[in-house]
């Protein structure tokens, strides 16, 4: 009897509104957040931080779309969006960046 192998699909992980984590997150598949992050986000795949979303430390990911307070160093290997309501400070590094009308950046863009 042959074994079958499921393939690997990324996972979604979620940190809720009103949830507030101390620490880092590694992560192969994507990850939204809408609590409170405090520490390094490592990702293989997306990174979303809604609009309650409050992240403070850096983030390491392929794409990036951001909507809430973000304090941090960002490493962005593909595509970082800044929505309408997003407001970022620290420095950026990525491929691609798009930034809505009303997005508040502060630091320094390299691309």
């Amino acid at each position: 009897m042959s074994k079958t192998t499921l393939p690997e699909t990324p996972s979604v992980n979620l940190i809720g509104n009103g949830t507030d984590i101390i620490g880092d997150i590694t992560s192969n598949g994507d990850l939204r957040i809408d609590g409170s992050l405090k520490g390094t986000i490592k990702s293989s795949g997306k990174v979303v931080v809604g609009s309650t979303g409050r992240v403070e430390g850096e983030i390491i990911c392929q794409n990036a779309d951001l909507s809430g307070e973000v304090k941090a160093h960002l490493k962005v290997n593909e595509l970082l969006s800044l929505k309408a309501n997003a407001v970022v400070t620290g420095d950026i590094i990525t491929n691609k960046l798009a930034i809505e009308p009303g997005a508040v950046f502060t630091g320094a863009c390299t691309m």
